[in-house]
């Protein structure tokens, strides 16, 4: 087995990032933020500290086998999840519109921190939806009940 080539300063020379590194590390990095966690979360879940999950996030650092397996079922993900789409041409994925607006909507609602809040909004969001929320859903929380009661009194 080769040793790393040695620079002129006597370091040992660190291959660049490959493509395959920042791809996985740009699919962590979505899964992450579609589950509303921190860096800091992410890190804690997986046993590293925020600065290494940022570094995997960046494809600065590979993720060896066994970690990912474990990123994986720490995000509820298989491993393959981190390789969809791997042999798209670079910049081939542009978020469409709707993409944009659930990013922004995981981010506020992980913002929110009221559980109360929380199913509150997730009551509205069903009933906008149109899921029949009326008839099968037993609210426990007041606020939800008003907040309910108020978008289908609009429709």
């Amino acid at each position: 087995m080769a040793l790393p080539k040695r620079q002129a300063s006597g370091e040992a020379h660190r291959p660049r990032p490959q493509d395959t590194d920042r791809h996985i590390g740009a699919r962590l990095r979505e899964r992450r933020l579609s589950l509303g966690l921190t860096q800091q979360g992410l890190a804690e879940l997986i046993g590293v500290t925020y600065q290494q999950a940022h570094k995997y996030e960046k494809g600065i650092n590979r993720i060896t086998a066994g970690r990912l397996y474990t990123i994986a079922k720490a995000l509820g993900v298989e491993v393959s999840f981190f390789y969809d789409g791997i042999g798209a041409e670079a910049g081939a994925f542009a978020p469409t519109s709707k993409q944009r607006r659930l990013l922004e909507l995981s981010r506020s609602f992980g913002s929110i921190t009221s559980q109360r809040q929380q199913e509150a909004l997730c009551s509205l969001a069903r009933a906008l939806a149109g899921a029949g929320v009326q008839d099968n859903l037993q609210l426990e929380e007041p606020a939800a009940a008003e907040t309910l009661g108020a978008v289908t009194t609009a429709s």
